[in-house]
């Protein structure tokens, strides 16, 4: 059990926890950034958590909803106020309706993580500060103390874990829910030549072509919110040439964009993908959580071969850079 000690303040609204870890900072560090590894403990263990957004910059929000054993669900959000690389962490905490918006009938809370080298590994201390006394007992009441107990006693397991998440593993895609999948994988560069790898059309048609074999003649980037891209790609030579289009509905870089994605001249709805960029040690940890209309339609998707193919990119994109 990593956790040293849990004290509450009623004077100063606070409740502080202090665990310690037999690892370094960076692997302690990671497995906050990382949402894969994140929801491995962030939850109780009766309740586990599903993030289906985290963009740990500041500005940016993280989204995640907790199942309970019986088929309940509680939503959670997350705005982050600040974040120093190894050292802190910041954020406004609070709950969430199913749609994803704010839920203002219960409190919302504010949570300041630090990490710190020590002589065995690392410390990790968390401070919660609640708006009044009434939203402190509020929380205690629902079982935040013991909530936090439970989760935090589940990352030992993830500290230990130094394959299911390392830089050298391929392109993994993971079913979130019926119609939301996250893909990712960790890219040897810095997130700025990330993101220009995914911006710039000279960076996109040497590396975005899937297996060998490709080409890419068309390439019109979205550049500023609103506009539409358009991608096509075609055999050497010549033939069976297929292409996306979409809009650009959110851009910030250098760690987070929001695009449609429909697949030219195919009817019905397309999809929803955003990608996250986070530097991990590695290299840049790449997250796109695609939304997709329907089961039936993400199922066929990822019957294509998708991941694969978007493995031969990405690894095309680590040898240029």
């Amino acid at each position: 059990m990593p956790i040293t000690n849990i004290t509450s303040d009623a004077q100063t609204l606070t409740l502080t926890v202090t665990a310690d870890y037999p690892v370094p900072v960076t692997r302690l560090w990671e497995a906050y950034s990382d949402p894969r590894q994140l929801e491995k403990f962030w939850g109780p263990r009766e309740w586990p958590a599903t993030f289906l957004r985290h963009d740990m910059a500041v500005g940016g929000e993280s989204h995640y909803v907790m199942k309970g054993p019986n088929g309940e669900a509680s939503h959670g959000w997350w705005r982050f106020l600040a974040v120093e690389h190894q050292r802190l962490i910041e954020v406004e905490d609070g709950f969430a309706k199913p749609d994803g918006s704010k839920d203002t009938k219960l409190p919302s809370m504010r949570m300041r993580f630090t990490f710190e080298a020590t002589a065995k590994g690392s410390r990790f201390v968390s401070v919660t500060q609640f708006p009044n006394l009434e939203a402190m007992e509020t929380m205690v009441k629902m079982g935040m103390m013991e909530g936090m107990k439970s989760a935090m006693g589940q990352i030992d397991d993830v500290l230990a874990d130094l394959t299911t998440f390392a830089a050298t593993r391929a392109t993994h895609a993971q079913l979130l829910d019926d119609t939301h999948v996250r893909i990712s994988r960790v890219i040897r560069g810095s997130v700025q030549q990330v993101w220009r790898a995914h911006h710039e059309r000279a960076l996109l048609t040497r590396w975005l072509l899937g297996p060998d074999g490709w080409t890419m003649p068309v390439c019109d980037v979205a550049a500023k919110v609103g506009e539409r891209y358009r991608y096509e790609w075609e055999k050497a030579g010549g033939g069976e040439r297929f292409g996306f289009e979409g809009e650009l509905l959110e851009s910030a870089p250098p760690h987070r964009a929001v695009t449609t994605e429909q697949m030219i001249g195919m009817a019905g709805p397309g999809t929803r993908n955003e990608l996250t960029l986070t530097t991990v040690p590695g290299g840049t940890l790449l997250t796109i959580t695609i939304t997709y209309p329907s089961k039936e339609v993400r199922d066929a998707v990822l019957a294509t071969g998708m991941t694969e193919g978007m493995e031969q990119s990405y690894a095309r994109l680590e040898r240029s850079l």
